[in-house]
């Protein structure tokens, strides 16, 4: 089956097409035939595409919308000259799966959309006012171009952690808070989570319960995942992604009244703080040079960048220690994410001090050029360290695929 993978943004639209089925999925030999981004759609569009391990093709025209984003990405496909032999036309895809950030209570797992899902979705855009409207967009705009023939899967950042437990997703507040508004914690990357849990194991030779992980995905977006027999039992990020580590421009944890302190020197809204905390906070609001933590590094020796990363290690790696006491100790630490995955002295710094709970880093394993799923801690640590190059967008394609043919979900 080729399966359509679309992330959208509010102005932006991320794709790829893999080629998978329960056979390849079994043997692990699902095919990525492109993918591809269009940033800026609503002016002038850049977009960025590659068919298979081709060369990278970059452009930019003018789009109106995410509506004419996808019938020029489909037409690109499509053309003799993409290097994509498999697509002629929009008749040769076979599913969508869309990536959509805010499940809800409501959906746990991966689900074939129809109406009444679609208005689940829309419902959810209070809970994810930022990114369940694109997702929503998105959909919308599948369905307009493909049609009622063409089946479309929704795959939720949230449904991993439906398994998190009553005491460590209620907030402590009047409980009716919970009841009237469903005010709690629902976590957020649970695919990426999810996926790197699946590969840890297939990895190790494990089986779902015995595979007991810390899972932090670190990228702009940073979240961390205490795994006890496979399953999610706390994560970092709370009812919004603001909450937990410190992020690229998010605060991650604070002090509540500070929102009020803020607002009160200022002299903004208590909205305007929130924006505040997500778009100019975190290793951008410490540092004063940038979010992006390849630009922090090569200008450490600047007070500012260091002290950004040093908070940054320090609030992972107290998540790690917390995360050891609420699961009774795990296995391992994985490390995915643009950070996770291509940042050695973050992942050291974060590690560093964790002698003490059995993990030492071998500086050799740790190196950049090294394969990218790997052991990097010492072969005598009694608690691992691993690098695990996150892939959600093959997860969705396989959830599309178990979804449209009814299959299981896999346990």
């Amino acid at each position: 089956m080729n399966i359509l993978v679309l992330n959208a943004g509010s102005s932006s639209l991320k794709f790829q097409i893999i080629a998978t089925g329960p056979e390849q999925i079994t043997q692990d030999r699902d095919e990525r035939l492109c993918r591809g981004t269009v940033e800026g759609f609503g002016s002038r569009a850049t977009f960025e595409v590659q068919a298979g391990s081709d060369e990278k093709r970059q452009w930019t025209e003018n789009l109106p919308d995410m509506h004419a984003a996808l019938d020029r990405i489909l037409k690109w496909i499509s053309s003799a000259d993409s290097g994509v032999p498999a697509i002629n036309g929009k008749e040769n895809i076979d599913a969508i799966g869309h990536r959509v950030v805010h499940g809800g209570e409501r959906f746990s797992e991966s689900v074939v959309i129809d109406d009444d899902v679609f208005a689940g979705i829309e419902k959810n855009i209070d809970l994810a006012p930022l990114h369940n409207p694109a997702s929503v967009e998105g959909i919308r705009a599948a369905r307009a171009f493909f049609g009622d023939a063409t089946p479309q899967v929704a795959v939720f950042d949230t449904a991993f952690h439906h398994t998190i437990p009553e005491p460590a997703y209620l907030y402590a507040v009047p409980y009716r808070f919970y009841e009237q508004y469903r005010v709690r914690r629902y976590g957020f990357h649970g695919t990426s989570h999810r996926y790197v849990a699946h590969r840890y194991r297939a990895l190790r030779k494990l089986t779902r319960e015995q595979t007991n992980i810390i899972s932090l995905h670190l990228g702009n977006g940073c979240s961390v995942a205490a795994i006890r027999v496979g399953k999610s039992i706390d994560t970092s990020m709370g009812m919004t992604p603001l909450e937990g580590l410190i992020m690229g421009t998010r605060s991650g944890d604070i002090d509540p009244a500070l929102i009020t302190l803020i607002a009160e020197r200022e002299r903004i809204s208590a909205q305007e703080v929130e924006k505040l905390l997500n778009t100019q906070s975190g290793l951008l609001g410490v540092s004063g040079i940038a979010s992006d933590m390849r630009q922090l590094i090569e200008r450490r020796e600047d007070r500012h960048a260091r002290l950004a990363i040093e908070m940054f290690c320090y609030r992972a790696r107290k998540y790690i220690g917390a995360y050891l006491a609420a699961m009774g100790g795990a296995d391992a630490i994985v490390f995915t994410g643009g950070i996770g995955e291509n940042a050695p002295g973050i992942r050291a710094g974060i590690c560093k001090g964790l002698e003490f709970a059995g993990l030492t880093i071998d500086p050799a394993k740790n190196e950049p050029d090294a394969p990218s799923d790997r052991q990097i801690s010492t072969d005598s640590s009694t608690l691992h360290a691993h690098c695990i190059h996150t892939d959600e967008e093959l997860l969705i394609a396989r959830d599309t695929v178990r979804c449209v043919l009814g299959l299981p979900h896999p346990s």
